[in-house]
């Protein structure tokens, strides 16, 4: 399972983390969202080790969100030494999302 990322733990797991980290901000009434989940959720699994791979839940923790300016969900980042390296909005392939953490290891 992805990890549950909120405004408070951002800033430790996502920007000070010597690994890439992937961060799906999403929403519980989203349907595309509930598409995507399943899929972040595999990849933590299979990344485990070697990737960060939390979620933002953005009803309840907005301050990220809107400082990444995401204004669409599903909404995808690829953080790597806490800059925004890699986007992804709406819903795409499981192999998309790999391909840009695999870009970074």
């Amino acid at each position: 399972m992805a990890l549950a990322i909120t405004d408070a733990t951002f800033d430790e797991v996502v920007l000070k983390s010597d690994k890439p980290v992937m961060v799906d901000f999403w929403a519980a009434w989203c349907g595309p969202c509930r598409m995507v989940g399943p899929i972040i959720d595999e990849l933590s699994a299979e990344y485990e080790g070697k990737v960060v791979i939390g979620k933002v839940d953005v009803d309840a923790n907005q301050e990220f969100a809107a400082k990444y300016g995401v204004r669409n969900i599903p909404t995808v980042l690829v953080f790597h030494k806490g800059e925004v390296v890699g986007k992804q909005v709406g819903v795409a392939p499981k192999q998309t999302y790999a391909d840009s953490l695999d870009a970074l290891l």
